[in-house]
């Protein structure tokens, strides 16, 4: 099975800055580009910080409302340094919490959801930076093809690595949900099927109707019956 990798679908023309890069700058960038955040790079092209839309508008939060109808902000020490901050440098939110090129997209979505961040900056082994990944090129992986999702199931799934033959199993893939129907010969292959199909990059939900001739998780080895399992979206 092949999965597709955060080198397959990250952005290679990043938009980028330096550490002195100042406010107006940065807030510029972010408009001409159409783009949410910017990465923030050393001398040696290093990625050491993160400058979001968020980061910037710190600065007008912490101004003062003309009117004085507002109640007056008291930010945290360190919201305050960056509400004050006049370049890239003391904006950015640091250290980068990157990824690698070789990452799946099952791990960049993680450490996303993990540090709560819609992009990540891509760095090689020197820690250098080659491209961007963000919430949306993930997403990508569901606009894969009914037709291509049920070629790598019965294929690369069921055929090449777990042996099973041609028309044992029948595969339907409709909007990325798969359902599964046929024979299988061994019991214990029953959740591995269902398992190994679900981690089909573009995959939504996975149900199956699957008999087994031979029941290999009982001391009787009995012929068994059928199993249905689904994953919720």
């Amino acid at each position: 099975m092949w999965h597709r990798t955060v080198s397959d679908l990250m952005t290679t023309s990043v938009i980028k800055v330096r550490r002195d890069t100042g406010f107006k700058e940065v807030a510029k960038l972010l408009a001409e580009h159409d783009i949410t955040a910017v990465p923030v790079l050393d001398d040696e092209e290093h990625a050491v910080g993160v400058v979001s839309e968020a980061d910037l508008l710190r600065k007008e939060a912490a101004q003062l409302d003309p009117a004085g109808l507002l109640p007056v902000l008291r930010p945290e020490p360190a919201d305050r340094a960056k509400a004050e901050a006049t370049t890239a440098e003391g904006l950015m939110n640091s250290p980068a919490v990157t990824a690698m090129p070789q990452w799946t997209v099952v791990e960049a979505a993680q450490v996303m959801e993990r540090h709560h961040v819609k992009r990540l900056p891509v760095v090689d082994e020197a820690d250098r930076l080659v491209g961007l990944i963000s919430r949306a090129d993930l997403l990508r992986v569901f606009l894969r093809s009914d037709s291509a999702i049920r070629e790598e199931i019965s294929g690369e799934v069921l055929l090449r690595t777990l042996g099973i033959p041609p028309g044992a199993v029948t595969v339907r893939v409709v909007d990325g949900r798969v359902s599964l129907k046929g024979t299988v010969e061994r019991k214990s292959l029953v959740p591995v099927v269902i398992r190994l199909c679900q981690g089909v990059d573009g995959v939504v939900d996975v149900s199956a109707e699957l008999q087994h001739r031979v029941d290999d998780t009982s001391t009787a080895g009995e012929p068994g019956a059928s199993r249905h399992a689904g994953l919720a979206t």
